[in-house]
């Protein structure tokens, strides 16, 4: 995957950090416009992460509720988080496409693709913001309140300003006076065909065409989705409506929260600078087993990526730490970056885990069962890359340094909050003081706290602000995307085709054995086309009722699934570790998987592994 600038998951490589503190290619919002959405945006994060908290105090200290409909305000709330970030990722160009602009080379290629990108954008936008503008009447109409009295249109009136904010900044993005009228004579042409006439079923096949065209060049995933669910419901003959109820979706969904709560732990602790402070400690602690820096390594990218919940930080933020150290001691350079692009996705399974979370929220499955699921799937991996890096320092040569007991208390007393994070997390869930939102809540404010007054590496004046965009950026590029495809998902229910391919299956796949083998290759050809989230969010409504029509176990398919797609973070084409470490490390994306060949092949066995012993998932 990439986004619509020229690198792939800028608005990950947003989060690199220095070692000072917070990075300098943290964004800051300029213009009226922009600081006007970065700020919204930054108190509404704010509220998010404060409600629960004081939801907890009022149980623990009044024993009532303070906040009246607390959930449906954080549910809302994250409604108006997804559609501001939604803007704020089209100011800087941060919403997830698909990779084809690295191979366009020729100038006149590169402004077409840009011109025909933004024009279908704009259009879908357009479509979209007329069926939201509609449910927001609807609801006026309707005068259903959220807790307090206030009316819930207010909430979903963000739907339509959103897409018409996403719009006018795509357009205003594109490069020079010309561009931008090119776009405006492609909207105009796109608009007058639909006041000629053709529509329904005639508009299909064109549109699908255009759809095609506009992916190719480079157009944004949710405007994609969302301009395939259009298409769809037009040829139905319902109105545009109907994509903006399922799209409203996003604000009744109980878990929600969690996810741009969970995501701002990560940022802060990012930006904050955790990652010196891990590697330090991992460092300390196995430094002196056989090639113990190579597994330090492993461990540090493996609980970095657990706690920020992205891949990506993981790789920008260790990887010009780690590979220096490594050639260092005696490593060669293809195996070190190897190393560091397959360990910069293996702590995926771990809590506070995006994906998981994410994937919890889709599947209904109880998240902390899926984290219970994972724990010794993601244990494995670890200690497979581990053995394997072993065993190639030994080949090497590579000299073991002696234990030093002060060095290891100097590194525990260093990154105490950060590994405490963790226990902190389950500590809360497993006490019952706080469910997963208030949790996310309680980890969001602890993290804001070691950073800001313990380790002060963030300035509450100077740099928060900036942060907080960043996780609404982040947010806004998922959730765009997740909202676009329960617009899609709702029209595939409706035509039934779950259900047909539930019935092909069964009439064509008669054993469990062989239909888990088919699961593994169909995941696996997506996580070559698609990132983590956006498969989840994809794929995952065909995939749930052919688990359970063979009876799979739900947190066992949740963790194939998971796997699958870690695995699909190392393969082309557009593996995103690929990218990732391409673009840090500075070594041709074709040469980058050469060298994580080895670990792409472990991976393929440990998915193996999980898929037919279920015991490995089930076991907790």
């Amino acid at each position: 995957m990439s986004t619509e600038r020229t690198d792939t998951a800028a608005w990950q490589d947003s989060q690199h950090v220095e070692a000072h503190g917070v990075g300098e290619d943290l964004v800051s919002p300029t213009g009226a416009a922009t600081r006007l959405a970065a700020y919204l945006a930054a108190f509404v994060l704010l509220a998010i992460t404060l409600i629960p908290f004081i939801e907890i105090m009022g149980r623990k200290l009044l024993h009532r509720s303070i906040v009246p409909g607390a959930s449906g305000y954080a549910e809302h709330l994250t409604l108006w988080v997804a559609f501001l970030g939604g803007m704020l990722a089209s100011r800087y160009g941060r919403h997830l496409s698909l990779s084809t602009s690295a191979f366009f080379k020729p100038r006149w290629l590169v402004f077409t693709a840009n011109v025909v990108s933004v024009a279908t954008t704009v259009l879908v936008c357009a479509a979209l913001a007329w069926g939201t503008y509609g449910h927001v009447r609807n609801e006026r109409a309707f005068l259903e309140t959220l807790g307090g009295g206030i009316p819930r249109w207010i909430a979903s009136i963000i739907m339509p300003v959103g897409y018409l904010g996403v719009a006018a900044w795509s357009w205003a993005r594109t490069p020079g006076r010309f561009g931008r009228l090119a776009v405006l004579a492609l909207v105009a042409f796109g608009v007058a065909i639909w006041l000629l006439g053709l529509r329904g079923t005639a508009l299909v096949v064109p549109g699908l065409f255009a759809l095609l065209v506009g992916t190719l060049l480079g157009a944004p995933l949710f405007a994609v989705m969302g301009g395939l669910a259009a298409l769809f419901f037009q040829a139905q003959g319902e109105p545009m409506t109907a994509i903006a109820i399922e799209t409203y979706g996003l604000a009744t969904m109980p878990l929600l929260p969690t996810l741009p709560l969970f995501a701002l732990a990560g940022t802060v602790l990012a930006a904050g600078g955790a990652s010196h402070r891990l590697l330090a400690f991992f460092r300390a602690l196995f430094g002196w087993a056989p090639a113990g820096t190579a597994v330090a390594a492993v461990v540090a990218c493996a609980f970095f990526t657990a706690i920020t919940g992205a891949s990506g930080v993981t790789i920008l933020a260790l990887g010009g730490l780690l590979l220096p150290i490594l050639a260092g001691e005696g490593y060669s350079r293809r195996f070190s970056i190897g190393l560091l692009t397959a360990s910069g996705s293996i702590g995926l399974l771990f809590p506070p885990s995006l994906p998981v979370i994410l994937y919890g929220i889709q599947s209904q499955q109880p998240i902390e069962n899926l984290f219970k699921a994972g724990l010794i799937p993601g244990l494995l991996v670890v200690v497979a890359v581990a053995i394997y890096s072993a065993m190639m320092g030994k080949k090497g040569g590579v000299e073991r340094t002696r234990f030093d007991g002060q060095k290891l208390r100097d590194a525990v007393w260093l990154a105490k909050w950060d590994l405490f994070l963790p226990v902190f997390v389950l500590a809360a869930l497993i006490t019952g003081v706080a469910t997963l939102v208030e949790a996310a809540a309680l980890t969001a404010l602890y993290a804001i706290f070691i950073e800001t007054v313990v380790h002060r590496k963030i300035s509450l004046r100077r740099d928060v602000i900036r942060v907080l965009m960043e996780t609404a950026i982040l947010m806004g590029a998922l959730l765009f995307i997740l909202g676009s495809a329960l617009g899609l998902t709702g029209y595939m229910v409706g035509a039934e085709i779950p259900s047909r391919l539930v019935a092909w299956m069964l009439s064509n796949v008669h054993s469990q054995f062989i239909f888990l083998l088919f699961l593994n290759l169909l995941l696996l050809i997506t996580g070559m086309l698609l990132d983590i989230f956006s498969a989840i969010i994809i794929v995952l409504p065909l995939i749930l009722p052919l688990g359970e029509a063979f009876h799979v176990n739900p947190l066992h398919l949740g963790i194939i699934f998971l796997a699958n797609l870690e695995l699909g973070y190392l393969t082309p084409p557009v593996g995103l570790n690929l990218f990732l470490s391409s673009l840090r490390f500075n070594v041709p994306m074709g040469k980058v998987f050469t060298m994580v060949i080895p670990f792409v092949a472990l991976f393929i066995l440990w998915v193996l592994l999980i898929t037919y012993v279920p015991f490995l998932t089930t076991a907790l």
